[in-house]
């Protein structure tokens, strides 16, 4: 199989657990991105929110961010697709999370955003505190979330709530789309839902790239371990499970690689692309 491009995901997938990048994993996409393959990390995370080393990588060109609400091309500082939640449903959608026991924010124009007597206690909300420190990194407190949303009156990216109590978690994972059919309900860490357009996934993001770069599907490689990344997996011509992704994306990938902490993207690069023994 000749492959042209290469997409993984970043926390779980290309991160370890600490958020950073297993040596062996920078090399591996490097030495792909000298054969002429397309590098493209597909995050939940807006661009501002990937590390420094994708960030200014000179042979990353393309990113899908936000789950697939936006794919940006750094070379021309340009968004080529977009897919955002409409102003007036972001409204109404923090409205019904101000009744769940949770806290939650949203990514706009590139930036995190989030109610101060939230973002204060963020820490608490996470399951690590690698986890922690980068959201609060990415984010910035306003007064009130919602009257920043109505103020502005812009397309949302991406919202998100965090929960203590899994169950509840589980619960609002049915619910909300059922509440609001035009939103997606997908999760990337054990305690957050992520909702989106139904329009921003990360598998039609990559569809429209493709397209744009007269790519295909079958010529595609991706890397996932969330829920976030199951229509990545089934998309690609090629879709690799991390050896700790959830039971149902390991059952929708083509094949395994070993886990997120052990450079396991490098392992399945090396193997198919690079042809190392």
């Amino acid at each position: 199989m000749k492959y042209r491009l290469i997409c993984f995901d970043l926390d779980g997938t290309f991160l370890s657990d600490d958020k950073t990048i297993p040596p062996d994993n920078l090399r591996a996409i490097e030495a792909a991105a000298a054969q002429g393959i397309y590098i493209v990390p597909s995050s939940g995370r807006i661009f501002p929110g990937m590390p420094e080393e994708l960030r200014d990588a000179p042979y990353i060109r393309y990113y899908i961010c936000g789950n697939g609400a936006l794919v940006y091309d750094k070379q021309e500082d340009r968004i080529l697709s977009s897919a955002e939640i409409e102003p007036s449903l972001a409204l109404r959608l923090a409205e019904y999370m101000d009744t769940l026991p949770v806290i939650y924010d949203c990514y706009q124009d590139g930036m995190g955003y989030m109610s101060k007597d939230m973002y204060d206690v963020l820490q608490d909300w996470t399951p690590t505190a690698a986890m922690g420190a980068y959201m609060k990194k990415i984010r910035r407190p306003v007064p009130d979330l919602k009257k920043t949303l109505a103020e502005r009156n812009r397309p949302v990216t991406k919202m998100q709530m965090h929960f203590h109590d899994l169950d509840e978690r589980s619960r609002q994972l049915e619910l909300v789309p059922k509440l609001f059919p035009e939103l997606i309900a997908t999760s990337s860490v054990i305690n957050n839902i992520e909702l989106n357009s139904t329009a921003a996934t990360k598998g039609q993001a990559v569809e429209r790239l493709v397209a744009i770069l007269g790519i295909d599907l079958s010529e595609v490689i991706v890397f996932g371990d969330g829920s976030n990344d199951i229509d990545m997996i089934k998309t690609a011509g090629t879709g690799v499970a991390m050896e700790n992704a959830i039971p149902a994306l390991l059952e929708a990938a083509d094949m395994t690689a070993p886990d997120n902490n052990c450079g396991g993207v490098a392992r399945v690069i090396e193997r198919l692309i690079l042809k190392n023994k």
